[in-house]
């Protein structure tokens, strides 16, 4: 492991602690509060793709003609992280996106896609994301969530989306959820096998052949540079307090 990626992982190590011992782990003990969870969770399924668009657009080339763009193992790096969350499988083998899975396994357990369906009818009509996020009834916490990932996507250089893609968005599966997870589909097994086999999928994917992929990518696009280390250190830290936010709406909401 890069020695500056050490001292990241380092500083972002409290921040850490603290979200995977977040309390909103304790609301999703029974199928209500885990349709509640997924009802705003499904906006960091969501933005993390847009996220990992923002870096492959970045990182290769997408425009006619077609010239070389970086170099070919970061290139190769962003394209088999795409290929995977973008065109994976769902438990039937079929082909299918994390982000649409994950809309699937909310409509079989019988949670609610209003905020999400609204927010991408809204786009989808031609409205900006600034202002479809700053217009919409989502809590203050989860546009706050969401107004950070798109100033990232849009704006923030290569080697920091890589490090808020990498160490700011990893999705923080403590055990313990694991086993209410395995709780309520030991009750529920008809409403909550789609979101079981997302998670476990998750884990075996996302946390790690893709989690090694994307390590990869930003110790290249950050290489010896000290400055862009601590750029990726600082945006890190501010992601997982944009998470922790996130975890705080879930909170207020059930406690509404």
């Amino acid at each position: 492991m890069h020695p500056q990626e050490l001292a990241l992982n380092d500083k972002i190590g409290g921040i850490r602690s603290q979200l995977l011992a977040h309390p909103v782990y304790t609301k999703i003990n029974n199928l209500e509060g885990l349709k509640n969870f997924t009802q705003f969770h499904v906006f960091a399924v969501w933005d993390f793709m847009s996220l990992l668009k923002s870096l492959q657009i970045g990182l290769t080339s997408v425009q006619l003609p077609w010239v070389p763009v970086g170099t070919a193992n970061t290139r190769y790096l962003i394209n088999e992280i795409v290929l995977g969350e973008e065109s994976d499988v769902d438990e039937h083998d079929n082909r299918i996106s994390h982000f649409e899975l994950y809309l699937k396994a909310m409509q079989q357990m019988g949670a609610s896609t209003i905020f999400i369906d609204t927010l991408l009818q809204e786009i989808a009509h031609g409205q900006s994301i600034e202002m479809a996020i700053q217009q919409s009834k989502l809590p203050t916490q989860v546009k706050a969530f969401l107004q950070f990932t798109f100033e990232i996507a849009q704006h923030a250089p290569l080697h920091v989306k890589a490090a808020v893609f990498t160490f700011g968005r990893e999705d923080l599966i403590p055990d313990m959820f694991t086993a209410i997870l395995n709780k309520i589909y030991a009750d529920h097994p008809n409403q909550v096998s789609t979101f079981k086999y997302y998670i476990e999928r998750h884990i075996e994917v996302d946390g790690g052949h893709h989690s090694q992929l994307a390590l990869e990518m930003v110790a290249e696009l950050c290489g010896n540079d000290n400055a862009k280390w601590e750029e990726a250190t600082n945006a890190s830290l501010k992601a997982l307090e944009m998470r922790s936010l996130l975890w705080d709406a879930i909170m207020d909401h059930s406690a509404a």
